[in-house]
């Protein structure tokens, strides 16, 4: 069987930066273990299969796979997926927003499509649970996991700590971009650390824009998921506004936050979130971004993964 496939770079208004992504605009007859193996062959980050909905009242299912393991709620899969159906025409465009709702095992994310001249340019998702937080591991020991030392961590604001808005992270603040870019896992200390943990996925934060005009720059690292690191990652993106939310942000109003990411590995990327408070509540957690197609073809499936 042959599969229509597109690729397109998300968090980003360039080819060759943000985050790779793989769609199959149509994925009907494939199970899950073929669905696998497809995603081990891309080897993105992430490749999603678009379903129909179970809900009428839905726009799209969407599986998300990475190359080791199918996860129930990504950020750039979901803008890209929007983007993506929408610049083919799958997606009808109602103006200069369109508001429709995928179906992912997280529960239902809404999407807002934004377009310009007729044409998809931007897409933000509301993660589909509210925010949830956990203590994090002792900071000696992440600081050697990352092979950084104590000092380059910061621990006063509460971090690190777990954290999830539909897919948890481990977030780590580091006070410097230095220090981010020094960062390197050690597999061995991850694996002893992290290995029953809420979640495997590292998430390193500084507050140092380090000339750029962003709030944050970040990285991610998740080798249980088959991703050495990641370009650009809205679900820990969600996460991080989620936690910001519960700590930082105003009682009440609207607070953004641009994030950049994948500088350190060639694919720089922009995230932009944004965190909705009613009355000291966390009433949602939104991240959006840019993304364009680079490829088109066709896959060979066979009958049996």
């Amino acid at each position: 069987m042959r599969y229509r496939f597109l690729t397109a770079d998300v968090f980003t208004d360039r080819v060759f930066g943000g985050n790779p992504l793989a769609v199959l605009p149509d994925a009907r007859g494939l199970d899950s273990a073929r669905m696998q193996s497809i995603a081990r062959e891309f080897n993105l980050s992430e490749t999603v299969f678009v379903l129909p909905p179970d809900d009428p009242g839905h726009t799209r299912r969407l599986r998300i796979f990475t190359p080791g393991q199918e996860v129930p709620f990504a950020g750039h899969p979901t803008v890209g997926s929007a983007l993506v159906l929408a610049t083919l025409g799958a997606l009808e465009l109602d103006g200069a927003s369109t508001a429709i709702t995928f179906e992912e095992p997280a529960g239902p994310v809404p999407v807002t499509i934004r377009a310009a001249g007729g044409r998809p340019v931007f897409a933000q998702l509301t993660a589909p649970r509210p925010p949830e937080v956990r203590p994090g591991p002792e900071p000696a020991a992440l600081a050697a996991m990352l092979s950084l030392a104590p000092a380059d961590l910061c621990t006063a604001a509460g971090l690190p700590a777990f954290a999830s808005c539909g897919f948890p992270f481990l977030i780590v603040e580091v006070r410097r971009a230095a220090a981010l870019g020094r960062a390197r896992l050690d597999h061995a200390l991850w694996r002893d650390l992290l290995a029953e943990a809420w979640s495997r996925e590292v998430y390193l934060i500084t507050r140092d824009p380090a000339g750029l005009e962003v709030d944050l720059r970040v990285r991610m690292f998740a080798p249980a998921a088959g991703i050495g690191e990641d370009p650009a990652t809205g679900g820990a993106a969600a996460a991080l506004g989620g936690w910001l939310g519960l700590r930082e942000a105003p009682a009440d109003g609207i607070t953004r936050y641009v994030l950049a990411q994948g500088l350190e590995i060639g694919r720089p990327s922009r995230l932009e979130v944004e965190v909705e408070k009613q009355a000291g509540r966390v009433a949602a957690v939104r991240v959006g971004g840019s993304a364009v197609l680079v490829s088109e073809g066709t896959i060979e499936v066979p009958e049996a993964a």
